[in-house]
């Protein structure tokens, strides 16, 4: 009902008297508590601030949640026995669950240009990788580091990567000497290679290896990921350090070998129902994996190029800003031991090649007496 400026009337629930103002177009009560009053009609000025608070309120609230970088949508394993697909191990009664690899190499793919390069068969190296097909809108890498003088000569970044706290590293460089990337995968896989670089390491070994490769090839499509040289669960733990506990890792490796002498090593962290194949004992914090590859390109007889990438979630209770600048100091000294190595220094890579060409002999010799 249309009201008198000034005439005062009851509230709908007469615990209050309101007042209407016809130059306001409001109702007003003496008694009502701060902040109760509902205006039917504000000005244009208090519109137009509280468009700005609510504008100021939603940047704090946005600049308050970290930016998330989700690349992955598809599972690796499958928790159902009936989804699973498996293959036997070398141990009696233990299988080994295959991951989606056209999922894993994918994933891969998406973060390693290098790789790509080298499932693709197209070869090169940095040099003639296609920038543009090398970065993902999706994906924000930031440069850390950009030395070309050093070992490493680029260090990239993306920070919560798939929603994760640990960041997704990259790290590039060039190389002197063979393209072995069994040889390489020593250094990671083997414990007397990983001790050379590695202060933290307990211990690494290939608990489960496959017990037929044939299996896991059959499973990749026979060649669409190159060959298949080695695959099994590995179990790695680390040292104890300054009230750190040690942690523990259960994971799935492979090796992927390629016409072109181009190999990938890769690694993905099991899931919690696979515990049962870790090692009896006590259990420690368990360190994770998301995705690991390390792509190496030859680029001459002489030279290749090498792609690292690694998703390590530490666990337990360390922030990132504390761990991620160890593991890039690792991964770091990983390379400057694989350089001297491939550059000859030591035995390494002499003794790596005596025994392969051993294997060769006795693989020749073999078919000669097979009738």
């Amino acid at each position: 009902q249309q009201q008198k400026s000034g005439q005062h009337i009851k509230s709908p629930n007469k615990s209050r008297v309101l007042c209407w103002h016809e130059d306001k177009k409001e109702f007003s009560g003496s008694n009502w508590p701060a902040g109760c009053f509902v205006h039917r009609n504000p000005s244009r000025q208090r519109r137009k601030k509280m468009m700005r608070v609510n504008t100021i309120v939603s940047l704090v609230a946005a600049a308050a949640l970290p930016a998330v970088c989700s690349a992955f949508s598809s599972t690796l394993f499958q928790e159902l026995p009936t989804l699973q697909k498996t293959a036997p191990s070398k141990h009696n009664g233990v299988d080994i669950e295959l991951p989606d690899f056209d999922e894993l190499f994918d994933r891969i793919q998406r973060v390693s240009p290098l790789a790509r390069q080298a499932i693709e068969g197209s070869g090169g190296g940095f040099q003639t990788m296609d920038h543009h097909k090398s970065v993902s809108p999706e994906l924000p890498w930031k440069t850390m580091e950009d030395t070309p003088r050093r070992v490493v000569q680029t260090i990239e970044k993306i920070d919560n990567f798939q929603g994760r706290p640990a960041p997704l590293l990259r790290f590039r460089s060039t190389l002197e000497g063979p393209c072995l990337g069994p040889l390489f995968a020593r250094f990671i896989m083997d414990l007397d290679q990983r001790e050379k670089w590695d202060a933290q390491i307990a211990n690494v070994y290939e608990a489960y290896p496959i017990n037929d490769l044939d299996s896991a090839n059959i499973a990749m499509q026979f060649g669409k990921y190159g060959d298949c040289s080695r695959l099994g669960i590995g179990y790695c733990q680390t040292k104890a350090n300054l009230g750190i506990a040690p942690r523990e890792q259960l994971t799935l490796c492979g090796i992927q070998d390629f016409p072109n002498g181009a190999s990938i090593i890769w690694g993905t962290e099991m899931e919690d129902w696979h515990n049962h194949l870790l090692p009896e004992g006590p259990r420690f914090p368990r360190a994770k994996s998301h995705i690991f590859s390390t792509t190496l390109v030859p680029t001459s007889e002489t030279t290749m190029d090498v792609e690292y990438v690694l998703q390590l979630e530490s666990g337990g209770n360390l922030p990132t800003w504390l761990t991620t600048p160890v593991i890039v100091d690792s991964v770091k000294k990983l390379f400057v031991t694989a350089r001297s190595c491939f550059q000859g220094e030591g035995s390494t890579l002499s003794d790596y090649l005596q025994e392969q060409k051993k294997k060769e002999e006795q693989f020749s010799n073999s078919l000669l007496i097979t009738p």
